[in-house]
């Protein structure tokens, strides 16, 4: 379906229905060529984008496998997060189990690795994020959480530092090589729905439960702005390439673009009848792909917020969708089990 498109008509070319059980998270590589998927049957699945072939399953946890990663840019290694309270180290060439990651008392919600690929982040429902060594599996480090379960963790771009964000409504920032905190951001009324870094890693964004967005400064962990405070709750945030824009996504239905300097209003998209679950800038930062549970992908133009096209023909929730770095290929997936590819 189309509305006001004035741009690259996405048309869907592959369809893929990975597992026997609901998808619980997707992820593409950097190069577009694969992408890996993980579900309630405990397996990771990987697949050609290429060809719509499975390349292989990765089957060793023994529950429902929610979290996943490449180490991109590099693309050779995967990682898996599961509610069998560990996270494993896989070869994408080979479905080889590198290491099982141990210590977690409780499930493991999020995955990362550090972007040289020496370090791999974890969080889990025991209100502990913990830090392992990528070649060896050792675990490095426990951060415990001062109150609330993590809800996110990024790294920043040299690997040093990392941030966690967690329902008491904080973000903390820690070392990563000497494993303390060095810093903690306070000002949400609830929740953390999101925190990330922008390009240059000097800045970190929050979106909140509580309707809002905020700036922060990364050395005096000061806040440099508030957004407007929305009605709903603020689910997903994202930064354009450039560090332009921040877009974020509200239960409401609605997305919003935001001046990432002054957080201004830029504009709003209006069109979907549930809440938004992701929000993706494309790589050049002119359009906004969305993720709704009313079983629709859309793209939107950002600075007029109107909308140029839906994806649909997913029957149930959309959680992701996504560009390719060319931006000729768009993957959404959605809780009926399908992934479709667009291009």
């Amino acid at each position: 379906m189309n509305c006001k498109n004035d741009q690259h008509y996405f048309q869907k070319v592959a369809t893929f229905q990975p597992h026997f059980l609901p998808m619980t998270n997707v992820a593409l590589n950097k190069q577009a060529k694969k992408f890996i998927s993980g579900s309630y049957d405990r397996t990771c699945k990987v697949w050609s984008v290429n060809n719509g072939k499975e390349v292989f399953s990765l089957n060793d946890h023994k529950n429902v496998v929610c979290s996943l990663a490449f180490n991109d840019p590099f693309g050779d290694k995967i990682l898996t997060g599961s509610f069998d309270k560990t996270a494993r180290l896989w070869s994408a060439e080979s479905g080889e189990c590198y290491h099982t990651l141990w210590g977690h008392t409780a499930e493991v919600t999020t995955v990362q690795f550090n972007k040289q690929s020496t370090l791999i982040g974890t969080t889990s429902m025991d209100s502990t994020a913990r830090l392992y060594e990528l070649t060896t599996g050792q675990q490095l480090a426990v951060l415990p959480s001062d109150g609330g379960q993590f809800i996110a963790l990024h790294f920043d771009k040299s690997g040093k530092n990392l941030i966690t964000g967690s329902f008491d409504g904080n973000i903390s920032i820690w070392d990563a090589r000497n494993h303390i905190k060095i810093g903690t951001i306070s000002g949400h009324e609830k929740e953390i729905t999101n925190s990330i870094y922008n390009n240059d890693c000097s800045l970190i964004a929050s979106s909140s439960a509580d309707g809002t967005a905020k700036i922060w400064d990364v050395r005096s962990s000061k806040c440099l702005g508030t957004t407007a405070k929305l009605t709903a709750e603020m689910l997903d945030l994202t930064f354009d390439s450039k560090g332009k824009h921040l877009a974020t996504a509200s239960s409401d239905g609605g997305a919003q673009v935001w001046d990432a300097k002054t957080l201004q209003l830029v504009s709003t998209m209006n069109g979907h009848k549930d809440p938004i679950l992701r929000v993706c800038f494309s790589p050049k930062g002119n359009r906004l792909l969305t993720a709704s549970i009313d079983c629709t992908g859309r793209l939107w133009n950002v600075e007029t917020g109107n909308c140029l096209q839906i994806l649909d023909g997913h029957s149930d929730s959309v959680f992701f969708s996504q560009y390719s770095n060319s931006s000729d290929l768009i993957i959404t997936a959605s809780k009926d089990g399908v992934c479709h590819v667009w291009r």
